[in-house]
């Protein structure tokens, strides 16, 4: 299972340079609620609603979501490896509560802070 977070959606929302491929998409997805919080305020301080809502709604309804429970939220608010943002913080701990339960998990992630956390809390990353 592949966990993305919200650097790997805008990068395909957006069409920018660097996207996942196709094929990427048509694998067994993940990410955790923040990625519905942070894509829409993204769209809305972009202004970007009316021509990328539909595609925004389509991207939120395709992976399957981890919600923050308190065990994720409790996670949260440990220290990590090294800073890291508070949104980064509920990612990871997402992916280490899956992971926790023996969910076979990797990281697909296009920011370098988030990349670099993963790799020292030991989380693989995946291929995009």
């Amino acid at each position: 299972m592949i966990y993305f977070d919200t650097s790997v959606a805008l990068a395909e929302l957006l069409a920018e340079d660097r996207h996942p491929s196709a094929a990427f998409w048509d694998q067994e997805l993940i990410s955790s609620r923040v990625l519905e919080y942070e894509i829409w305020n993204s769209i809305h301080r972009r202004q970007l609603r009316d021509s990328h809502g539909e595609s925004a709604r389509q991207l939120i309804e395709s992976p399957a979501i981890a919600e923050l429970s308190r065990e994720i939220l409790r996670r949260a608010v440990e220290p990590f490896p090294l800073p890291v943002r508070t949104l980064d913080a509920l990612h990871l701990s997402a992916l280490l509560f899956l992971r926790d339960q023996g969910v076979e998990i990797s990281l697909a992630a296009y920011d370098r802070r988030m990349i670099d956390a993963a790799e020292r809390l030991g989380l693989p990353l995946a291929e995009i």
